[in-house]
């Protein structure tokens, strides 16, 4: 494999990652699960269960200078706390990236089944059936 397809090669996966929700990529110096668990702090007011185990991160890049976007989705398109969420997540990142932004998506769908075991576990401790 010559110098340039190498390049070719190590870039593919990144230009994918800002085109398609599910991509979990990291080129800077902070680890895509470092964010993640940082965002695990990013409460659903209504559900009182973290964004993480409720299956709404459906994606994370971070950039070589430290700028993450995180696609992100709503139990609800209408749910009126995208900043309420937004400000926690923020404040859940700050001093770990220089800047986040949150990509909301709708497609797919949120559902049920992108609820973590652990987070089904929280959600029974609460009371629902799940």
């Amino acid at each position: 494999m010559s110098e340039n397809e190498t390049a070719e090669a190590v870039e593919a996966p990144a230009a994918e990652a800002t085109e398609a929700p599910g991509a979990f990529t990291s080129a800077g110096t902070v680890s895509t699960e470092d964010l993640m668990e940082a965002l695990m702090d990013v409460v659903d007011p209504e559900l009182g269960i973290d964004v993480v185990n409720l299956g709404l991160i459906y994606g994370l890049h971070i950039d070589a200078d430290d700028t993450a976007t995180v696609d992100m989705t709503l139990t609800s398109a209408a749910c009126p706390l995208t900043d309420v969420i937004e400000d926690q997540a923020r404040t859940a990142t700050d001093g770990l990236v220089k800047d986040l932004r949150i990509n909301w998506v709708w497609m797919p769908p949120w559902g049920p089944d992108k609820i973590t075991d652990e987070g089904r576990d929280q959600l029974r401790a609460l009371g629902f059936n799940v």
